[in-house]
């Protein structure tokens, strides 16, 4: 059911990728690099490791991809670090919203 505000005939069909494991080899050594961009956000470096387990188990394949599943499946992943990395743990949250501002607009203008 769509919101009041849309109608039928404004809706359009999601297009289909078809994507295979040479359109993605090197992945997580861009993965790897983007997470450099935002290493100097984080206080200590064990935060900075699950945030990158973190965004690489957003990218997985898993079915559910909240903590625990994700902990689980990805190597040295552990459920009650990553717990604290996502309740606990200090980043600038300012400093990563820039500098993703700063790279939206420099791919996009």
């Amino acid at each position: 059911m769509l919101p009041s505000i849309r109608s039928v005939e404004h809706t359009y069909e999601i297009p289909k990728f078809s994507i295979t494991t040479k359109d993605i080899d090197g992945f997580y050594s861009e993965l790897e690099g983007y997470h450099e961009v935002f290493a100097d956000c984080f206080h200590r470096s064990e935060s900075r490791g699950h945030f990158f387990k973190y965004m690489a188990g957003q990218f997985s394949e898993l079915e559910r991809k909240s903590i625990e599943p994700i902990a689980v499946n990805i190597k040295g992943g552990n459920v009650r670090a990553m717990q604290r990395f996502i309740s606990d743990a200090e980043w600038d949250e300012d400093k990563i919203s820039r500098k993703y501002r700063h790279m939206v607009n420099d791919d996009m203008g």
